[in-house]
């Protein structure tokens, strides 16, 4: 089975709520989850419940880290904090990827510390579909990353279209630049150097994508830094408060997997129920099983070698 590591204590509803949905996940079959915190908060949580012949059980770890603490500093300070413990056991080899709903900035720093990114990627992404109306339209970056180099939007472009061939089933995916004008001369400096990457890879690039575009489905991948992403994505998430505009829920899941990482990292919101939890957990399993990271590695080779990075 694949093995996922839980942050019990990450989240605003930790640990009732990730205990809770981590049963409902394990309950379904095919998955052994581990639940990482402090042991006897955890297993006063697990006892509520009949886990008897359930593939779930417990690592210890030594407090968590909250929102608001600087992330790099927290990890140094704690490196057996729950979230720290997580990582650590995708590195050793106890668990084939881990989930927290934990600050972003710290899953993402114990992401990077114990696993490292995939090599040619210098920045790992957060990214996919943000419209429910456009439900083959992904966006990379939302949010990781806001002061860019020309080279990191080329690999949030192949992340993009490995995700696009792995969960969308497309076959060729689009990829667009996302920009104030069509024109190839148009936008910033950084968006005029990347244009010319993207146009000397091996990627499916159709060229520089307007914000009336968007959900066009002309471009299967929209790339942006994390400042215009980040932007759009809360736009998206704004439209889901207007229930009367048909089509128009947006993404308001919140979370995302962490892309360019060398292991599966999947983060969820902050405010996730049990729900959420148990689906999330599915989600990192089948990013596993669908060996996303070896087909990124390959990808990475092909691209960038086409262009002689």
């Amino acid at each position: 089975m694949i093995k996922i590591a839980v942050d019990a204590m990450g989240g605003d509803y930790a640990p009732a709520e990730i205990v809770k949905g981590a049963i409902a996940a394990a309950r379904k079959g095919n998955v052994e989850i581990t639940l990482v915190g402090p042991m006897d908060t955890v297993a006063a949580e697990l006892a509520k419940y009949d886990t008897s012949q359930l593939p779930i059980h417990c690592v210890a770890a030594e407090g968590f880290i909250q929102e608001g603490e600087n992330p790099a500093m927290a990890v140094r300070r704690n490196p057996n904090a729950s979230v720290a413990v997580a990582a650590r056991m995708v590195k050793e080899g106890d668990a084939d990827g881990f989930i927290s709903a934990g600050p972003t900035g710290a899953v993402l720093t114990s992401a990077i510390q114990y696993l490292g990114t995939v090599e040619g990627i210098k920045r790992p992404v957060m990214g996919g579909t943000i419209f429910d109306a456009a439900p083959d339209t992904t966006v990379f970056d939302c949010g990781s990353n806001v002061d860019c180099k020309p080279y990191h939007l080329l690999t949030f472009a192949i992340i993009g279209s490995v995700y696009c061939k792995k969960f969308l089933n497309i076959a060729n995916p689009t990829i667009g630049l996302l920009n104030i004008g069509a024109e190839e001369g148009k936008g910033n400096q950084l968006t005029r150097e990347t244009y010319r990457l993207l146009k000397k890879s091996n990627l499916n690039f159709i060229g520089n994508i307007e914000g009336n575009q968007i959900m066009s489905g002309r471009a299967n991948v929209l790339v942006c830094d994390g400042f215009v992403g980040n932007i759009l994505f809360k736009f998206a998430e704004s439209i889901g408060l207007f229930k009367d505009v048909p089509g128009a829920r947006g993404y308001n899941q919140g979370g995302g997997l962490i892309l360019g990482i060398n292991g599966t990292v999947r983060k969820m919101h902050g405010a996730s129920r049990a729900p959420h939890v148990a689906a999330t957990i599915y989600q990192a399993k089948e990013v596993i099983r669908a060996d996303f990271i070896g087909a990124l590695k390959s990808e990475l080779i092909s691209t960038t070698q086409e262009i002689k990075m």
